[in-house]
């Protein structure tokens, strides 16, 4: 581990040795070699840019769609607070939501139903943060973030700070171009007027069909593998007859086969073995092989 005095000063908070098991949803894994909590933009561009060039970086958001290995992460773990959490109307434009990427998902949408704008709905679906959403284009419901962003503001490992257009994230399915060590500080989407009402409506719908076919209320990681062309995940992993597996205290939710459980006392290495299980046997059975959504750092035990 680099010795404290080697890091740059902050304004904000930076832990050696820091668990990340209780930042994750899954409830998992090592912990950060370096926990850094900027106070703000300006203290997270000092920071990166003061930082030894050897030293990784990388962004943790709410932890919901994140296998942490059981050796932990290396480098320093950037954590967003509430300083990078505040959503707005653009002054010129009110039609357009300027978000801080530490703001959840849900809290960008109610805002932008609040402001009888529709269009972002489905954020309501996806249990992470705008910053995280605009880094691996989330989607759910139909939509996706390459559907409503206008553009995104990003600190690069050098510590400049950039703004990358619609064009520029490269998107495709569940994947963006932002090089390796970005931090999305700020996102702005665009929402379309519309009846309050029927946002409202349309939100409680997907909470509802969320709440009916997930295992919302357990240590879970949301969807585990990406859909492949022509196919659902969950419908390949149950046809491969997984529904249920269990390896240690790692199971596939027998209530959504596309999510996986930590039971009680899963690590992290169960529950990716799991995985990788079920992959095994999907691709046996149906030839289809199934891509991880799930993203998992770190290094093994």
């Amino acid at each position: 581990m680099m010795a404290a005095a080697t890091l740059p000063e902050t304004r904000g908070k930076l832990t050696a040795d820091a668990p990340l098991a209780p930042l994750v949803w899954f409830k998992s894994g090592g912990s950060a070699e370096w926990l850094f909590e900027p106070k703000d933009v300006n203290d997270l561009q000092n920071f990166l840019s003061d930082l030894p060039a050897g030293l990784t970086v990388w962004p943790l958001g709410l932890g919901s769609n994140l296998i942490i290995r059981d050796g932990g992460k290396r480098g320093v773990t950037v954590r967003l607070g509430k300083a990078f959490a505040g959503i707005a109307l653009q002054s010129d434009d009110p039609e357009v939501i300027v978000c801080g990427a530490g703001a959840p998902g849900i809290s960008a949408a109610s805002f932008a139903r609040d402001n009888a704008l529709a269009g972002t709905e489905f954020l309501r679906g996806i249990p992470g943060t705008v910053g995280g959403a605009v880094r691996m284009n989330a989607g759910a419901y139909g939509r996706e973030m390459c559907n409503i962003l206008v553009s995104a503001d990003v600190v690069l490992r050098d510590g400049s700070l950039q703004t990358f257009s619609l064009d520029d994230m490269e998107y495709s399915y569940r994947h963006s171009g932002l090089p390796e060590g970005a931090i999305v500080v700020a996102a702005t989407l665009r929402g379309t007027p519309g009846d309050k009402d029927a946002i409202t409506a349309e939100m409680k719908r997907i909470a509802d069909e969320r709440e009916a076919s997930q295992p919302l209320r357990t240590k879970t990681g949301g969807s585990t593998f990406k859909n492949p062309d022509g196919h659902k995940a969950w419908q390949l992993v149950d046809e491969a007859g997984c529904r249920g597996l269990q390896m240690g205290q790692a199971q596939v939710s027998e209530k959504h086969c596309n999510f996986l459980l930590n039971l009680g006392g899963a690590t992290s290495a169960d529950i990716e073995a799991l995985g990788d299980e079920v992959r095994r046997r999907v691709k046996e059975h149906s030839g289809v092989e199934l891509q991880w959504e799930i993203q998992r750092v770190g290094k093994e035990a």
